[in-house]
């Protein structure tokens, strides 16, 4: 286990911001962009890091980061000046006279150190932009594993499931409820089995691309996102759906491109003799705010809390990652809050700020992708993707600006500055720092605030999910701000849900593209 203290954004000096007491403002380039839905800023090249690597450092530390007679290694070898990105950062600028390093400060920008810096602790760690974990040789480790506090065991529950599994909700019953991106809504039986899809749900879209290349991704619109079981769902059945409702010709974007474009849409029903039905819609954006940018980006995901509210998570699926998210005018970039009925909650932050989307209830995010409520301490948190660093762990906090674009700690996918490419006035003293801050980026997903039987000792401790990493991390967080940060398993997939089954085991979602599977981590028999 590694124990770790909260660096907040001040202490980056690579983070140039500029303080000028503005509370809203919006890019001046957003409107123009997302009429045609893709941006004017030229588009990031992920192997531009890797060349100024290659151009400044290899002679000495090697092709590979290997090591040459020249200089020493810099991946399976400890570093003499530190391994956080701070540490490189000052390696990277002052040298080390002894070594015959030289100093880089004033030969390279400061941006390009901190990329740098980002690119050596990703080789080291294994986060690299090669692929995201889609194709990676997995494995479910075998035996007894061991872990700071408990030993735990982990089983397959289901193994032949699509590539591209999103959400799994435990039922009192000891089924799954399982959401498919471009298949639906299934049940998972207790002895994993998998039904039909559930008629009368939405209807999902199969029609995805997938560009060509080692990085490529499913890029669709029209998927199934979260299935989440209302609080009193035993009483009411009701359960919320999140799901890219898809449409052609319904805005100018789609009658311009003559393409179909999407947005969120939140639905509840039920399920009576197997099928879906009693459907509302809680939430839908005006149609003037369906994007052809894909769903990938969307986030995806619902939490409740104790007092009647529904959160659900929006991502920056605007075309390009950075435009119209501190506009409170959009509804992407934020994190939401309705009422059970869909109706505005009359203390919902931007309520009567004129122009504004009255169920925001967070702005400043990039890719929302996990969010849980804990009752016991009545919290709300999320996981948010960064870029090439950045990803974060936030306590949700109503009417609070998480920063994106903003304010980060990572760089853009081709090493270049975010917060430099928009000359936009802000007041720092309303960004609100990550609890966590992750660099380089493992892509964390779901989250669960752990109150289980299972295992006591992770009481209260978040458990998290990522894709990029393949691995399952679990964070402890301190009364003083310490973080300690575990990583329970890896190499198991892309892990896209968690969640707490009703004996404390978890259930772990993992997406691949040899077929999705859903693993049971629990304690060892007899133990």
């Amino acid at each position: 286990m590694r124990a770790c203290q909260i660096k907040y954004w001040t202490e980056n000096p690579s983070m140039r911001m500029r303080n000028t007491g503005l509370h809203s403002f919006t890019v001046a380039i957003a409107a123009a962009s997302l009429m045609t839905g893709a941006s004017t800023l030229a588009q990031p090249r992920y192997g531009a890091v890797g060349d100024l690597y290659q151009e400044v450092c290899s002679a000495c530390h090697g092709a590979a980061l290997e090591g040459t007679a020249l200089g020493t290694p810099l991946v399976g070898a400890e570093l003499v000046g530190g391994d956080s990105t701070e540490a490189l950062q000052n390696s990277i600028r002052v040298g080390n006279p002894e070594a015959e390093m030289p100093a880089y400060d004033g030969v390279l920008e400061p941006d390009q150190i901190q990329s740098l810096a980002i690119f050596i602790l990703e080789q080291r760690q294994g986060y690299t932009y090669d692929h995201y974990g889609v194709r990676a040789q997995i494995g479910i480790p075998g035996g007894v594993q061991n872990s700071e506090h408990h030993d735990f065991v982990l089983e397959p529950l289901i193994e032949d499931l699509a590539p591209l599994p999103y959400s799994i909700a435990p039922l009192p019953d000891g089924r799954l409820l399982l959401t498919e991106k471009k298949r639906g809504l299934s049940f998972i039986s207790a002895d994993g089995h998998q039904s039909e899809v559930v008629p009368g749900t939405p209807r999902v879209y199969g029609d995805s691309t997938i560009p060509d290349g080692p990085r490529a991704l499913d890029r669709g619109l029209g998927w199934m996102h979260e299935a989440a079981l209302h609080p009193e769902f035993e009483e009411n059945g009701w359960i919320y759906l999140y799901y890219g409702d898809r449409c052609e010709g319904c805005n100018e974007v789609s009658r311009e491109r003559n393409a179909p474009v999407s947005m969120t849409r939140i639905y509840r029903g039920r399920i009576r003799d197997g099928a879906w039905i009693d459907e509302a819609t809680i939430w839908r954006s005006a149609y003037e705010h369906y994007t052809p940018g894909t769903d990938l980006s969307l986030g995806g995901r619902i939490a409740f809390d104790d007092d009647g509210h529904v959160y659900f998570s929006v991502g920056a699926k605007n075309g390009f990652y950075d435009l119209g998210i501190q506009d409170l005018s959009t509804p992407w970039g934020k994190i939401h809050r309705v009422s059970e009925d869909g109706s505005i909650p009359p203390d919902n932050p931007f309520v009567g700020v004129e122009g504004a989307i009255e169920s925001i209830w967070t702005l400043g995010h990039r890719v929302p992708q996990g969010l849980s409520y804990d009752p016991a301490t009545d919290r709300l948190w999320s996981t948010e993707h960064g870029a090439r660093g950045g990803d974060e762990i936030n306590l949700i906090e109503g009417g609070r600006n998480y920063g994106w674009p903003l304010v980060t700690s990572g760089v853009h996918y081709d090493g270049s500055s975010i917060v430099d490419l928009f000359e936009v006035e802000f007041d720092w003293g309303e960004m609100q720092p990550p609890v966590v801050d992750l660099i380089p980026s493992p892509a964390l997903t779901a989250i669960v605030v752990y109150r289980g039987d299972a295992f006591p000792g992770w009481d209260g401790d978040l458990i998290a999910g990522s894709l990029k990493a393949n691995s399952l991390f679990r964070f402890s967080i301190g009364e003083d701000g310490t973080v300690e940060r575990e990583t329970l398993v890896d190499g198991i997939g892309r892990i896209r849900d968690v969640a707490v089954d009703s004996q404390g085991r978890l259930l772990l979602l993992i997406e691949h593209a040899s077929g999705g599977k859903i693993l049971r981590l629990g304690p060892p028999q007899g133990g």
